[in-house]
């Protein structure tokens, strides 16, 4: 039986959310959704998210945050950040520290498929 890839979507918007959920699962990828990075941390689905989509900007625990705990505690998901503020030191920030893709709002979406098939495989 294969493996059903998920892709973990963290975004304190719901419309967001939604859109990106569709897409993703339009790839034929699994979609789990979290309002909030202390949601994300806390879900039995941290340890079997195979890629992380993330905002920057959110209450709490903000995108590269999140990425930090997550590269902190040993765990090896890559992340895409979207952010409606795609500021050339934060993109910086975030690849420095091991995005792989950092797309500002609105994005292309056929880039954001482009990107996430270059990092989980398609069936």
């Amino acid at each position: 039986m294969n493996k059903v890839t998920r892709i973990s979507i963290v975004d304190d918007d719901r419309s967001c959310r939604m859109a990106l959920s569709s897409l993703v699962r339009s790839l034929g990828y699994k979609p789990c959704l979290f309002s909030c990075a202390e949601a994300f941390l806390a879900s039995t689905d941290l340890d079997s998210t195979d890629c992380l989509i993330s905002d920057v900007h959110m209450p709490g625990i903000d995108g590269l945050e999140l990425q930090r705990i997550v590269v902190s505690s040993g765990r090896s998901i890559p992340v895409i950040f979207i952010t409606a503020y795609p500021k050339e030191s934060v993109r910086k920030r975030a690849m420095a520290e091991g995005a792989v893709c950092f797309l500002g709002k609105p994005y292309n979406a056929q880039t954001l498929i482009d990107c996430i098939q270059s990092i989980v495989p398609t069936d």
